[in-house]
């Protein structure tokens, strides 16, 4: 499994958020069965960071986007396959790019090897 550092990041910042917000329900909730409390805390934090959540993990602006396409050649190798070409990440931008060359799975991984090694964040 590879961990998006950055989501990681968010995700732990998420969280540490979460305790302060929780904290100030129980206490407004102190008069109640401390169990009924800690329910109505947590349905309350259910509420607010499930867009959080989502956002962090669903975010198309905290990862790299990838364009497939079937059956094209690739700009490497010829071959006819299923094709992929890195559109955008953080230091990397092909969106306006006029002939995108697409690679089949092998090239492409090649590829994004090439590019880590430049110090793109694929």
């Amino acid at each position: 499994m590879k961990i998006n550092i950055k989501r990681y990041f968010l995700y732990l910042c998420r969280w540490q958020l979460s305790t302060p917000i929780l904290a100030v329900v129980l206490v407004w909730l102190s008069g109640f069965n401390k169990w009924i409390a800690t329910v109505i805390a947590n349905l309350i934090g259910g509420l607010i960071f499930f867009w959080v959540d989502s956002f962090i993990f669903k975010s198309r602006y905290l990862s790299s986007q990838w364009e497939v396409k079937e059956n094209i050649r690739c700009s490497d190798c010829g071959k006819v396959a299923r094709g992929y070409r890195l559109v955008k990440t953080a230091n990397y931008d092909k969106s306006e790019d006029k002939e995108p060359e697409f690679r089949c799975e092998r090239c492409s991984k090649k590829k994004s090897d090439s590019l880590r090694a430049k110090g793109v964040k694929v």
